[in-house]
């Protein structure tokens, strides 16, 4: 199929890109020149010159396309991640962007349209396994991702498809991962909420695999992470992989400073794949030890 990914020199665009030339198919990306360019080339995609914000750039863009994937998001680094105006920029990419990407779709007949989301959207499931099913309760963070999801969702019809992928925490060859595993071997503070509460990591390879598995999807909403793991045991994990000992969490006075917009990475979400494994066979490939020993070695 013919493929059009906004987003796709980002961590996980990168990776999906890598994954969809590899199953065959015939990939184009947004590229704005230069050494971003330079990458896609090599990765076998073609680079793309549009506008995310420009209607008119995006429906030249996607014309002659079967699906557009859209992965665009302008997460800040996690020093300025409490700070709510870092967020701003990333707030107008899943709201307006993605409404943007899923009209110049349906106007130039796109059949496909696939969608990156966020399992932080779920309320607090304690030891429960959150499904599809669970109530969502976004805040100043996440609420863009509820946005996107509804924009894209709204793009399906009787001939059109299109899939909302809720990934948990990715982890792997990206900034935050060795941030986090810098800070890890310095022995300062990493993790938020319970210890005793769950995390749902997912390894970037493995999600740029459930990119390549949407495209047989039947349209809805999927949630897409690895196995699940408590707190305590991917503090261990870090450790491990940071050759330290056990990461450390944050203090709840700490945690209040932080500001809300920190809650939903405090909520407890041990997240169930299996609506997206029976209708695609995808499952995470990747263990979290051999996941973080690749960032470490």
């Amino acid at each position: 199929m013919r493929v059009f990914v906004a987003g796709a020199t980002g961590v996980l665009g990168t990776s999906a890109v890598r994954a969809l030339v590899a199953s065959g198919h015939k990939v184009s990306g947004i590229a704005r020149g230069g050494p971003k360019s330079e990458a896609l080339a090599a990765a076998g995609a073609g680079p793309v010159q549009a506008d995310l914000f420009d209607p008119a750039s995006l429906r030249q863009a996607v014309a002659g396309h079967d699906v557009v994937v859209n992965l665009a998001t302008r997460i800040p680094p996690p020093t300025k991640a409490a700070r709510a105006g870092a967020w701003r920029e990333n707030d107008r990419v899943r709201e307006l962007a993605s409404r943007n990407l899923a009209e110049a779709a349906a106007a130039e007949g796109v059949l496909r349209l696939v969608q990156e989301a966020v399992s932080f959207v779920y309320e607090d499931g304690g030891a429960e396994w959150i499904t599809e099913g669970r109530a969502v309760r976004p805040n100043a963070f996440s609420a863009s991702s509820i946005t996107a999801t509804d924009n894209a969702m709204g793009f399906a019809d009787a001939y059109r498809f299109a899939v909302a992928l809720r990934f948990g925490l990715f982890y792997g060859e990206d900034p935050v991962t060795r941030w986090t595993l810098e800070r890890v071997r310095k022995g300062k503070p990493v993790l938020l909420g319970s210890p005793d509460g769950y995390i749902s990591p997912i390894a970037v390879p493995d999600a740029g695999a459930a990119v390549v598995a949407a495209l047989a999807a039947p349209s809805g909403v999927y949630n897409v992470s690895g196995a699940p793991l408590t707190r305590a045991e991917w503090a261990a994990e870090l450790g491990r992989a940071a050759g330290a000992g056990d990461a450390r969490f944050y203090s709840p006075l700490a945690m209040k400073l932080l500001g809300r917009r920190v809650e939903p990475f405090t909520r407890s979400q041990r997240i169930c794949s299996d609506a997206f494994y029976n209708a695609t066979g995808w499952r995470a490939k990747t263990s979290v030890a051999d996941g973080l020993a690749a960032v470490s070695g």
